[in-house]
């Protein structure tokens, strides 16, 4: 045992696939305990946070300590981000009708496009054909640019309760900058918020634990049920060989993924928990392997030392348990990771489809492709919303299939260099 272990090891590809394993599992154990909030609780009063730091504005304003910082682009990149694209069309559009050339505008160069406006811009200018409510548009347009190119700080007031007016508690110079790490209420966002203000992170962390249980139940109940029907047809055959046979052949003509809507289908969505779908997806998908274990016991049952055992007297399950399950444990093995790893694939699947887990009690990599989908982040450009649950699916997958190629070299001897 201790020398096969240490053949399995020395595998690159088993280490690799191995590693990989390990590492999501060991960011699913961790990040819970660190991260306390539950992965389904709104913290966003709106959809589609994008990923990044968040700092109470209020908390800001009031931090502890503030830094003067001469930054020269910090003006540039104020007004580059909250000047509009609608803003920037409105500003062309006003141009090319006041003459300026529209090879020479750029509305992507903020410096080029403001010094434009700058030089050109008269609020009091009506030009040809332009309505009343179109020129106070761009009047409205033009007020926000000189509020964003205003030097001038952001006054702090407050209400005096006595005389009701407001008076001036402070100045926020636009040259000074908080400490994120003095700032009381900051939220790190590292992949957003989803179509419902939830974190995103912390809901794949949950979804990635849940999916993974998943394919664990459904590929225990898969392989062991494989497993038992395979011994019995391939040692015991005739009869036996014959009724298990053609239970197997039923399920092969109709195809699994189709069993596995129809039953999801018929239990009901407030029935459909997390155990009950692996359930599901464990009696739907252990054809192949019985019919793999099959074949190998018949390549198995007829061998000097079964023949042996039969002769001495010994019973019908120790010669199955002693004799030729020993043989064929690798193998048994690999098909169990495959098991796990299809079963993770036939959950998101049947998500996809609505057809998963009920969706108010915890996530899985599938409900969460099942939401995306269903508020349209992937026509909106929320990448943050699907593409990191696509990438979790696509890792986990690839590490077991690089694990089961690399016991298949070491346990298959035609493989081995």
């Amino acid at each position: 045992m201790k020398h096969t272990i240490s053949q399995i090891f020395r595998s690159g590809k088993f280490l690799v696939g191995f590693t990989i394993l390990m590492t999501v599992l060991a960011i699913v154990i961790i990040y819970p305990l660190i991260v306390r909030q539950p992965p389904l609780q709104i913290i966003g009063q709106g959809t589609f946070f994008p990923p990044g730091i968040y700092v109470s504005i209020y908390d800001a304003i009031n931090a502890p300590t503030i830094y003067t910082l001469n930054l020269s682009d910090a003006a540039a990149n104020r007004i580059e981000n909250r000047l509009s694209q609608d803003d920037r069309v409105a500003m062309k559009e006003w141009l090319v009708a006041y003459g300026v050339s529209e090879a020479e505008i750029d509305i992507e160069d903020t410096r080029q496009l403001l010094a434009l406006w700058e030089a050109n811009y008269n609020p009091d200018l009506r030009l040809p054909g332009m309505t009343f409510a179109r020129q106070r548009y761009f009047q409205r347009v033009n007020a926000a640019i000189n509020g964003l190119l205003s030097t001038e700080g952001a006054i702090i007031a407050v209400r005096n309760p006595e005389t009701g007016q407001l008076e001036e508690k402070s100045v926020v110079k636009q040259s000074d900058f908080a400490n994120v790490g003095q700032v009381a209420n900051v939220k790190w966002l590292l992949l957003g918020t989803d179509n419902f203000g939830r974190d995103v992170m912390t809901q794949l962390v949950a979804a990635t634990a849940v999916s993974l249980l998943i394919g664990l139940v459904a590929g225990l109940i898969a392989t062991t049920i494989g497993l038992v029907l395979g011994l019995m047809a391939g040692y015991i055959g005739g009869i036996v060989d014959d009724v298990i046979m053609f239970i197997t052949n039923l399920f092969t003509v109709i195809p699994t993924f189709v069993l596995l809507i129809l039953i999801s289908f018929s239990i009901g969505q407030d029935q459909r928990g997390a155990i009950t779908i692996a359930i599901v997806i464990g009696f739907t998908s252990w054809v192949w392997t019985a019919r793999a274990v099959r074949s190998q016991v018949f390549s198995l049952r007829n061998r000097d030392h079964v023949n042996l055992s039969k002769l001495s007297g010994h019973s019908l399950l120790r010669i199955i348990f002693s004799d030729i399950l020993p043989y064929i444990a690798s193998y048994v093995v690999m098909a169990f990771i495959l098991q796990v790893s299809s079963g993770i694939l036939a959950e998101a699947g049947l998500s996809i489809l609505g057809l998963g887990p009920r969706t108010t009690e915890t996530p899985t990599l599938g409900l969460m492709m099942n939401w995306a989908m269903i508020y349209q982040a992937h026509i909106l450009g929320n990448w943050w919303a699907y593409l990191p649950v696509l990438l979790t699916i696509a890792l986990i997958s690839f590490s077991m299939n690089l694990m089961n190629t690399g016991l298949d070299q070491v346990f298959n001897p035609a493989l081995r260099d």
